[in-house]
């Protein structure tokens, strides 16, 4: 049994948005304030063992807007029924997947109400919701004309009228539901949290040893009376040592401690008789190895405390610490949940990128490790979710395991949930999902966190391309790209293409900056047809697959004069934008490739000021074709840098430090405040 799928609606930025789970390890990605923290805190408020409970700010800013259409219709005289459609509730639906061939149902029985006997379908929904009967008291007093103190009064009344159902629906007929004890869902699933903030970098002198404290959780999980024998017995032993030292403390110490005491009598306060003091000292296992154990690192006859120890060592430790108190933990329950799943918080915090790798590659292997050699080969059922910055991670994960968080623009920001799965599982997109399965493999790509990103042909774009920021934002007074999150990816007009429908699917305003790679067609003296490399002037066609992809989505070379009579508006697709050569202002001679649209666009730097425009083609071209690219790069990005940007790489890139429309409307995921009309 495991979760198939998550419905989420109304909580933060997670206004109506749904996802599936990977039956091992979902990864989260997406820019930052995406809704990605939004995903563990619902989690984390139904699950957390107590009445779950919502503020005002917790519900989605859209949302927000049923509240005062259901005092519309309260004030109208509308019918109970209507008046509660119309208040927004906060909804955590969960589908469950369970086995075919599945005998005991356990508690899943309380869950399953449907008739089909060939449905492994169930649908249990979590929802905070207005208390039955509370419609008069929520809204007593409440008018629209001051918006201020009607937000007041609601944030007020929201925790108190409030409560969480659960209900159990079936999966065939949403009409056909029933509400079941919050304490079955306990019991049937398990969710559980290792946070970003893991209080590891706190090295004062009041040193935390947060690795001792989990070890006081294994233990208390150890000695309950539904662990494991061989856990129980390792507890047992060490209440045995605690036990013998009691003993030491009743006599002994008992009597050095009572010698410090005072006898009464000296006071000589009248009426004061000697009660006869004594003393009792209590060793308490749980206290011992919460308050005064503390995990040392043995370095030949010394031991060093925690701290002595990099972050990103204790990170990795205190991460499969806790993996292991989820484990034992689970395996002690009186009734072991079904399903567990657990939720791991950027789990890169202090690893290096070799680290990180290897954290998502083993991850689900760490859970089988525990199931047979701890558990009797007993599979635990625990599905991980996986929320990260790291390129690393997101570029080492199985890639259909990624799901995209992405927020849309607008006066009401919400999150977009994309599945990689279900985008690039369409025969069509075939090889374009395996060359960017290896792609991604293969490079530190960041795509999936940039706010935008370019599309390079080669090293020098690459090494030259802040420079050309830098000059090209002299002439933007706002939105200037050197204070954006661009991502630069090299990757050569041969294979961009490739690139496109994985562009599209993450909304990704994107500059695709590539050759004309100008050919001229001609025969052989065997009749054959061949394409050689000429100056774009003698061209008859590209040999571009970047260009050809994008207007004519063919493998065949295009027109090379069709290409160039291409308008602006023709050259965007999308969030996506195509650049490539063009000549200069009030000229006609261009570039073929970037090395001589730059010497076209500097005809005084390299001595071209009086030649023809023919001439001066075939002169960069020549004196492209001679050039070390890395040298010619490094020139002037460093030493020479009194020079002008090539047109066609000005145009994108000023296209590109665009904002699109209502950008200035996202909000973070983290609110304190309701917006107000």
């Amino acid at each position: 049994m495991f979760i198939n799928e998550v419905q989420i609606k109304n909580f933060r930025l997670l206004k109506d948005v749904s996802l599936t789970f990977d039956k091992e390890t979902t990864v989260i990605v997406g820019r930052n304030n995406s809704g990605k923290t939004s995903l563990t805190e619902i989690f984390r408020r139904f699950f957390s063992g107590k009445s779950p409970s919502f503020q005002l700010e917790d519900f989605s800013l859209d949302s927000l807007q049923g509240f005062k259409s259901a005092l519309q219709a309260k004030l109208a005289e509308k019918s109970e029924s209507d008046i509660r459609a119309l208040i927004p509730t906060i909804d955590l639906t969960l589908l469950i997947d369970y086995s075919s061939d599945i005998t005991d149902f356990g508690l899943l029985n309380e869950f399953i109400i449907d008739l089909d006997e060939n449905s492994i379908k169930a649908k249990i929904r979590l929802s905070y919701q207005l208390i039955d009967g509370k419609i008069d008291a929520f809204f007593v007093d409440l008018t629209e004309e001051n918006k201020s103190d009607f937000f007041k009064k609601l944030r007020d009344r929201i925790p108190k009228m409030f409560n969480t159902l659960i209900i159990a629906i079936d999966p065939t007929d949403s009409n056909n539901f029933t509400t079941v004890d919050y304490k079955k869902l306990y019991n049937l699933l398990g969710a559980d949290f290792i946070c970003a903030q893991r209080g590891l970098d706190d090295e004062t002198q009041s040193e935390r040893d947060v690795l001792g404290k989990v070890l006081s959780n294994i233990f208390k999980n150890a000695s309950l009376d539904t662990a494991s024998e061989e856990m129980k017995e390792k507890s047992q032993l060490l209440e045995g040592v605690v036990r013998d030292l009691q003993d030491k403390v009743d006599t002994d110490f008992k009597d050095k401690v009572d010698a410090l005491l005072p006898a009464l009598k000296l006071f000589g306060y009248p009426g004061l008789a000697d009660p006869k003091l004594s003393t009792e000292t209590t060793l308490n296992l749980q206290t011992i190895l919460e308050k005064n154990t503390k995990i040392r690192y043995m370095k030949e006859e010394v031991t060093l405390p925690e701290t002595y120890n990099g972050l990103g060592t204790r990170n990795l430790i205190y991460i499969l610490f806790q993996l292991f108190e989820y484990f034992r933990k689970y395996q002690s329950s009186t009734v072991q949940v079904r399903s567990h799943i657990i939720f791991i918080e950027e789990p890169e915090a202090h690893l290096h990128p070799q680290m990180q790798e290897v954290f998502i590659q083993q991850l689900n292997q760490i859970a089988k490790v525990f199931s047979k050699t701890l558990n009797d080969s007993k599979s635990w059922p625990v599905q991980f979710v996986v929320s990260t910055h790291s390129t690393h991670i997101a570029n080492r994960a199985n890639f259909e395991s990624i799901r995209y968080f992405l927020t849309s623009n607008g006066k009401f920001p919400e999150t977009k949930i994309k599945d990689l799965r279900v985008e690039f599982n369409v025969p069509d997109n075939k090889k374009d999902k395996e060359f960017i399965h290896k792609y991604l493999t293969l490079t530190r790509c960041d795509l999936f966190f940039a706010d935008k990103a370019m599309l390079i042909e080669g090293p020098t774009e690459r090494l030259l391309m802040p420079m050309l920021i830098k000059k090209v934002d002299e002439e933007i007074s706002v939105l200037k790209l050197e204070s954006q999150y661009v991502s630069i990816v090299e990757i050569g007009g041969a294979y961009a293409h490739h690139f496109y429908k994985f562009l599209d699917f993450l909304e990704l305003k994107t500059l695709i900056i590539t050759d004309l790679d100008s050919t001229k067609k001609t025969k052989t003296k065997d009749s054959k047809t061949v394409y050689k490399a000429c100056i774009v002037s003698d061209g008859t066609h590209t040999s571009n697959a970047g260009i050809i992809n994008w207007f004519k989505k063919t493998d065949e070379y295009v027109d090379l004069v069709e290409i160039r009579t291409k308008t602006e508006i023709m050259k965007i697709e999308c969030a996506r934008r195509i650049a490539f050569q063009v000549p200069e202002p009030k000229k006609t001679a261009c570039g073929r490739s970037f090395e001589d649209a730059f010497i076209l666009a500097n005809r005084e730097l390299f001595k071209m000021n009086d030649i023809k425009e023919k001439a001066a083609e075939k002169s960069a071209y020549t004196q492209a074709e001679t050039i070390k690219k890395t040298n010619f790069a490094l020139k002037y990005a460093l030493d020479d840098t009194t020079w002008s940007v090539p047109l066609y790489i000005k145009e994108g890139l000023l296209w590109l430090a665009e904002a699109p429309k209502d950008e200035t409307n996202k909000l973070s995921d983290d609110r304190s405040l309701v917006e107000e009309d």
